[in-house]
């Protein structure tokens, strides 16, 4: 899993995914605290994911284990919200709360 934070929607009027009226999202990849590295990645969002929420992406064969995405040609899911993280005995990310204050 990757964690990364929705920066924005990739629109596309003709595309070869096969996957009806899917969602692509622009996610600019993260470390479990949140902290933006600049990299990012387009990912189908199978959640309903929304802007500045950070969310788990799997790639590759792992994207393509939906229903709706099985045999797909896309190589990127959004496939959860994330809540809350801890690591090391302490919260590193909480929903809702400014960077840095989880």
């Amino acid at each position: 899993m990757i964690l990364g934070k929705v920066a924005g929607t990739v629109v596309a009027t003709r595309r070869s995914d096969g996957v009806p009226g899917a969602r692509f999202l622009l996610v600019e990849l993260c470390s479990h605290e949140g902290t933006a590295r600049g990299e990012y990645l387009v990912a189908v969002d199978d959640v309903g994911a929304g802007p500045g929420e950070l969310v788990m992406v799997t790639q590759g064969p792992s994207a393509r284990q939906t229903e709706r995405t099985q045999q797909k040609a896309l190589d990127a899911l959004i496939c959860g919200i994330v809540d809350q993280i801890a690591a090391g005995g302490r919260s590193t990310y909480r929903k809702g709360s400014r960077e840095g204050d989880a």
